[in-house]
């Protein structure tokens, strides 16, 4: 079944093109607690197309960015040269787990007044006036 996922889809984990790409010409730095499994080029090779380290993630189930820890995230954008796993840096207390992208879905945030919302927006004040051009 897990290998169905990876040639019919490309939102479940990742593809067969992902997992040869990989296996071929990557090297593990370390998973996160959600179980994602974070990868660069072997030996930290420079691409040479890029002029930089390529990193990459394979999710624990469905892609959803917002399941990457900040430590991570940081690493991936080349924000940070050292992966969290090569370090013994413990959280800041206090941080909230990440939240889920609810974008999309009708859980999604709509503001007073958007069309997807209640539709009623804030009353007019009459302090607009329109621009209209050679005025």
């Amino acid at each position: 079944m897990k290998l169905l996922l990876q040639v019919f889809t490309w939102w479940n984990s990742q593809t067969i093109g992902t997992r040869f790409h990989t296996w071929r010409f990557g090297e593990r730095v370390g998973e996160d607690e959600f179980g994602n499994v974070y990868y660069r080029t072997k030996g930290g090779a420079k691409d040479k197309a890029l002029g930089f380290q390529r990193r990459w993630v394979i999710y624990n189930g469905p892609i959803e960015a917002s399941n990457i820890p900040a430590g991570w995230n940081g690493w991936l954008h080349h924000t940070v040269d050292v992966a969290p796993s090569e370090e013994s840096y413990p959280p800041r207390d206090g941080r909230p787990p990440p939240r889920k992208n609810w974008t999309g879905t009708p859980r999604a945030y709509r503001p007073p007044g958007a069309p997807l919302g209640d539709g009623a927006g804030p009353p007019a004040t009459g302090d607009y006036q329109a621009w209209t051009p050679g005025r």
